[in-house]
């Protein structure tokens, strides 16, 4: 009778030895993933989990392993717009969008 004692053997056997292959490729992609988000200098944090779903049933077991990870979000940058009177998004400030439009005719200004 062979007896399983050891976590690493068990995770090793399941799925006809399969999983812990899934499971590696899990824990390079979210390594490589916070290695990418932290930069040289910054951090980043993450996990891989492994969940083993135990049924027992007529003096049998049956193990049935679940792979999960968070890895971080790619962030993006804040962009600024302006709302005009009528409620759309503008690229310019409403009361200012006359300076972008060139330079005024002042042909037909009066003289002081």
């Amino acid at each position: 009778m062979k007896i399983v004692r050891q976590p690493q053997v068990l995770i090793g056997m399941l799925e006809g030895g399969e999983f812990v292959d899934k499971f590696q490729n899990e824990l390079d992609a979210t390594l490589k993933a916070l290695t990418e988000s932290a930069g040289p200098k910054g951090k980043a944090s993450g996990h891989v989990t492994v969940k083993l779903a135990l049924k027992v049933e007529a003096g049998m077991v049956t193990i049935t392993p679940n792979l999960t990870s968070k890895k971080p979000e790619e962030e993006f940058g804040p962009s600024t717009f302006w709302v005009t009177e009528e409620g759309h998004l503008s690229t310019q400030h409403p009361r200012q969008s006359d300076m972008f439009d060139g330079p005024r005719d002042v042909s037909n200004r009066e003289q002081a």
